[in-house]
């Protein structure tokens, strides 16, 4: 009895311990993670400065754009914001504007600045991933058989554009970087240089931007054709991009604050002028736009407003949109429909022609009233990129015009070239020495007189030749073509003995 109690105590104490060393090895594990806890919350805490120095995340920066483009640019969200077209259109030239504003030069982006673009310019283009319409799709059902049902897709228009558009905003960015070993031009700043180049470099235009140096004989043959080739690839971007902005802007409905604003007919918006020569029967675009004054910007938007408002009225005419009857006018139809092509002609020429001109009153006017968000992305992402394009262009621009001018400085400056060789100041020795021994030009040339001397009885001898007029210089002028060893005519012979020739008209 006494041996089985001893056995149970002895158990009980060895649980005891068991059950205490486990304890305090939990209490061991616990202090171990607290102590961890601390050590990563002070490493946090020492991180956390640095973290906030460096600026907001990705995330912070997506979440603070889409929150403005929800409240409409009104961050007070009492519902006064701009559509979200507009502000759509807004967020990608804003963006635009602080990326590519500081592209004052052929080189390629800053890398922080060209990872911004790609990445909001992303953001803000997803939102044409969820714009869809409704199409017919074919569903095959569990036996066999075939459904017609409505699916969603996304719409054609940015279907087909924006990829459009995003290679074309690539190829950009890769022209750029194509610029990055070229050493034959650099650039310095307007104030390092002397008032003559200034002048030479346009100072007058584009004074934001530096000067463009090059070799004094200018550049090299393949760098020149080089340059005029990138100037070619982006001058395609350029109309491509054009093209769908144009197309776009085409697309887009006239509002009627525009339509409010219009004159009555197409001579009140163009002036007696230029309506005249637009209505005459032999019309010539080219010679129209030699007639009007284009030297500055103000007057190239100020004709293209005018324009583009006398084809809207002409086209409401002809529509009868304007709730006019078209039987008092003393215009027809036909005749203004004609009006309506030349003018959009026009329009065409003028905006190839000067394709950096601002946007006219019409265009601002469908962009600042377009609701439809697919057209907002698609005309302002085109506009941007044809506003890169155009830059770019000017950029290669400026290169070849300051070769131009280095070319023509170093033509100036070249040494005259020499005299001619000696065979000619060896000719002109000869023959001044011969002038002054008193020979005759048959002794000159090797001639001798035998033939005049049988001829001596029979004839008189003919006349000396005449005298060469000499130059300013003293030299002789060339010679007249000299006729030897041709076959004289029965004629000619009667004629050169007789002394006096008879015109050939008689015979």
């Amino acid at each position: 009895m006494a041996a089985s109690a001893g056995a149970q105590l002895e158990r009980r104490s060895s649980e005891r311990r068991a059950q205490s060393m486990a304890r305090e090895e939990e209490r061991g594990g616990q202090q171990a993670a607290d102590e961890e806890i601390n050590k990563d919350g002070a490493a946090a805490a020492a991180a956390a400065p640095k973290s906030q120095s460096a600026g907001p995340s990705e995330m912070d920066q997506m979440k603070e754009k889409f929150a403005k483009l929800l409240l409409g640019e009104d961050m007070s969200g009492s519902g006064k914001g701009v559509p979200s077209a507009l502000a759509l259109s807004n967020a990608v030239t804003n963006l635009a504007a602080s990326v590519f504003g500081e592209q004052r030069k052929l080189e390629p982006m800053a890398p922080d600045r060209k990872g911004r673009w790609k990445r909001e310019v992303g953001w803000l283009l997803s939102v044409a991933d969820h714009i869809v319409e409704f199409v017919a799709k074919k569903q095959v059902m569990d036996n066999g058989t075939e459904m017609e049902v409505m699916g969603t897709q996304q719409r054609r228009d940015l279907q087909a554009n924006i990829p459009a558009l995003r290679k074309l905003d690539t190829m950009l960015l890769d022209y750029l970087d194509n610029f990055k070993e070229r050493n034959e031009f650099w650039y310095v700043k307007r104030d390092s240089c002397s008032e003559s180049e200034n002048e030479d470099s346009r100072s007058d235009e584009k004074w934001w931007i530096p000067i463009v140096k090059v070799p004094p004989a200018g550049l090299s043959k393949p760098s020149r054709g080089w340059l005029l080739h990138q100037k070619e690839l982006v001058n395609q971007v350029l109309k491509a991009a054009m093209a769908i902005n144009a197309n776009c802007l085409m697309e887009m409905n006239i509002p009627d604050t525009y339509i409010d604003t219009l004159p009555k007919n197409g001579r009140a918006s163009l002036g007696d002028a230029l309506y005249r020569i637009i209505t005459d029967v032999e019309f010539d675009p080219d010679d129209f736009l030699s007639t009007v004054d284009l030297t500055s910007e103000h007057k190239i938007l100020d004709l293209k407003d005018r324009i583009e408002a006398s084809v809207i009225i002409w086209n409401r005419k002809v529509h009868n949109k304007d709730g006019k009857s078209s039987w008092g006018s003393a215009v027809s139809q036909e005749k203004r429909e004609q009006f309506e092509e030349r003018a959009q002609t026009l329009l065409l020429i003028i905006k190839h022609r000067f394709p950096g001109i601002p946007q006219s009153a019409l265009d601002i006017a469908k962009i600042q009233e377009n609701r439809d968000v697919g057209f907002a992305l698609l005309e302002s992402y085109s506009r941007v990129l044809e506003s890169l394009a155009f830059n770019v262009m000017s950029r290669i621009e400026d290169v070849i015009q300051a070769d131009n001018l280095a070319r023509e400085k170093a033509k100036r400056e070249a040494p005259p070239p020499p005299p001619p060789g000696g065979a000619a100041a060896g000719g002109r020795d000869a023959q001044e020495a011969g002038e002054e021994s008193g020979s005759t030009l048959l002794d000159f040339m090797g001639w001798t007189g035998d033939s005049e001397e049988r001829n001596e009885d029979s004839s008189p001898p003919p006349p000396p030749p005449p005298e060469m007029p000499a130059q300013d210089d003293g030299r002789l002028m060339k010679l007249p073509n000299i006729m030897t060893n041709l076959k004289q005519t029965y004629m000619d012979k009667l004629d050169f003995l007789s002394g006096n020739k008879s015109p050939s008209g008689r015979h």
